[in-house]
């Protein structure tokens, strides 16, 4: 963890960015831009959707990486977590010239103590959280500015909303415990559970992350936690007898007290529910009982930011009518249950959920949603160590696909592959269970190794009124736009 803070102001202070081209450090470029900063930056040829925000903002770019693209003049470098040091020919020079180095964790919490600031947190829902608290931001009209982790089509399709600079709302990480660089005043707790397990092996090694990183409130801060959620429980009841000091705002479906959610419904496409807090019926056009977990955690919060500012009460009838507007806008984020278009019929569909838990959810809510569409599915599971430590729940997860298709493990490059893993593995495993439930697999369970290769046959699978979902963070994304650009050329079966 750094402790070095950023200059009171930053009007015309030069910060060069290694890796600039990755959601968070474009992110962070576009809040210092904000500020006054002057920024150059670099990073590899390959285009990306942040070269065309890097260039509205007037960065600098240089392509590769060699020493002499530091500035002389540069008064700080931040890099993306993904460079090192000691390896990296820019920050090597940054070193040689005694300019101050911050990785992108170590940037954003010098970033937020400089604000008031909210931490988005948790093993899932963050970025849906963080996105969702730009909309109760805009409705609520707070001078915040907000940070998610992924590309937000409210946002003009970036991952930053700037309302103004009293508030920072930020998607915070736990990998590698980066979000202990944070300053929050208050956090937003979604779920733990055990992930990233070749940095957290044991579910207690993350869980006591996110007990550290809570600890880091201070006195008079905020824990806005989802009930509903066995993990974030846990950790609230570990922290409460040491931090009596702290709010505990509970929300979710189990909540006691104002944000507990009530009368959820779904269905041809829309979802409605009630909180306690308010006369009101809440409407989002986003499936899924995790999704109404998130807007609720993204009101919560947006209530407390507004208490603070008007040191009033409540939210005014003004206040509950712009919130219902801009949640019935809501239309999600990059890769969260992202509609990529619709063809023939058929409604195309790409969402990031590489967790159990996440996928079941996302199934479940979007069946809810579209009840009368079959469910295609394509997975592509994500890390060997994720799916070996998971592997019976990976199996059990895929049960509400109606037709599935999966592929290779998709690896990382933070970790050694397995080689008595395999994607064919989790195949076969889904194979068994299937049968063992009386379903048919033949024609509607495949595997192909790499995702392009299942590409005719699914072709030849979907009919009028189906949904085609890609799900995990691999690379199969790239298959439902290639489906669903053949659908719109009028190909049935194209290869």
């Amino acid at each position: 963890m750094s402790s070095l803070a950023l200059p009171q102001s930053l009007k015309g202070f030069c910060i060069h960015l290694v890796g600039a081209k990755g959601t968070g450090m474009t992110a962070i470029a576009e809040i210092l831009v904000a500020g006054g900063a002057r920024l150059s930056g670099s990073d590899v040829a390959d285009t990306f959707y942040t070269d065309v925000i890097l260039s509205e903002i007037g960065l600098n770019l240089m392509v590769g990486f060699e020493a002499n693209h530091v500035p002389l003049d540069a008064g700080l470098v931040i890099h993306s977590a993904a460079y090192r040091r000691d390896q990296n020919p820019e920050l090597m020079e940054a070193d040689r010239l005694g300019i101050p180095i911050l990785s992108y964790p170590e940037a954003l919490g010098a970033l937020s103590a400089r604000h008031d600031s909210t931490g988005i947190a948790g093993v899932h829902g963050k970025t849906t959280t963080t996105a969702m608290a730009g909309s109760v931001v805009k409705a609520f009209g707070l001078p915040a500015t907000i940070l998610a982790g992924s590309a937000v089509g409210g946002f003009g399709g970036r991952s930053t909303r700037i309302f103004g600079s009293r508030y920072l709302v930020a998607e915070t990480c736990e990998y590698r415990r980066h979000f202990l660089s944070f300053h929050p005043r208050r956090i937003v707790l979604t779920s733990v559970e055990s992930d990233h397990q070749d940095y957290f092996p044991h579910y207690e090694d993350i869980r006591q992350a996110f007990v550290d990183y809570v600890k880091i409130l201070p006195a008079g801060g905020e824990l806005i936690y989802c009930a509903d959620d066995a993990g974030a429980m846990e950790v609230t009841e570990m922290i409460r007898p040491a931090r009596p000091d702290i709010v505990l705002t509970p929300y979710g479906f189990h909540a006691e007290g104002p944000w507990r959610i009530l009368g959820y419904r779904a269905g041809k496409g829309r979802a409605a529910f009630r909180l306690h807090a308010f006369d009101a019926e809440l409407e989002l056009r986003v499936p899924g009982e995790h999704l109404a977990l998130d807007a609720t955690a993204a009101i919560a919060l947006g209530v407390s930011l507004l208490r603070d500012l008007r040191q009033s009460d409540w939210p005014t009838t003004a206040d509950i009518e712009a919130l219902r507007t801009e949640l019935l806008r809501f239309s999600g984020s990059k890769r969260r249950s992202e509609i990529l278009g619709e063809a023939g019929g058929v409604l195309f569909m790409d969402d990031y959920g590489h967790h159990p838990t996440a996928i079941r959810e996302t199934i479940k809510g979007i069946k809810a949603f579209w009840p009368d569409r079959r469910l295609v599915v394509d997975f592509m599971s994500h890390t060997h160590s994720r799916t070996a430590a998971l592997f019976d729940d990976f199996v059990a997860s895929l049960d509400g696909a109606d037709r599935l298709v999966m592929h290779r493990i998709y690896p990382s490059a933070r970790e050694e592959p397995d080689p008595s893993l395999s994607g064919n593995s989790l195949f076969e495993a889904v194979s068994r269970r299937w049968e063992s439930q009386g379903r048919t697999t033949a024609g509607s369970l495949r595997y192909f190794d790499d995702p392009l290769e299942g590409r005719a046959l699914l072709a030849s699978w979907l009919e009028a009124g189906d949904l085609f979902l890609t799900m995990g963070a691999g690379d199969n994304w790239k298959l439902g736009l290639a489906l669903l650009e053949g659908r719109k050329a009028g190909e049935k079966d194209a290869p």
